[in-house]
């Protein structure tokens, strides 16, 4: 009896850790200064997933327009803007969409990915052409 007691624990812990997704509030670091810049939530809409700026902690950026960014983004406040668009699952990453740097409008491809080592941490590789750059995204608890 005790024995299954605690092989339901330990079974019910480790599907937890297992099923943790890239869903939910993540931290953004800026690349130069280690600094936290943003809280970006990530969610699926119509099979697809995005990730939209729901919090910006410098607050003289709080209101700030996407005067870089290009098409239906242009001009829009960049707190609430979708700076992930269409990501599709595929094995252990996400992948087939983009991501836009509301500072410059520049548009890369992504891939997203839990690391594997640490669930609370989201490799974020931009691509541009043949190179990349990674940033890694704190999850926020919710």
């Amino acid at each position: 009896m005790v024995n299954r007691l605690i092989l339901s624990v330990v079974l019910l812990l480790s599907s937890n850790a297992f099923s943790q997704d890239i869903f939910g509030k993540w931290k953004t670091i800026d690349d130069k200064t280690g600094e936290a810049k943003s809280i970006v939530k990530i969610y699926k809409h119509d099979g697809k997933v995005f990730g939209k700026i729901v919090a910006i902690f410098d607050a003289s950026k709080r209101d700030l327009p996407c005067i870089h960014c290009e098409g239906e983004d242009y001009n829009k406040p960049i707190l609430g803007l979708n700076i992930i668009k269409n990501m599709e699952k595929e094995g252990d990453y996400y992948r087939n969409g983009t991501v836009v740097n509301p500072e410059d409008g520049k548009v890369y491809r992504l891939r997203l990915a839990l690391e594997e080592d640490n669930l609370d941490v989201l490799q974020v590789r931009g691509y541009f052409a043949f190179f990349y750059q990674t940033q890694y995204w704190k999850r926020v608890a919710e």
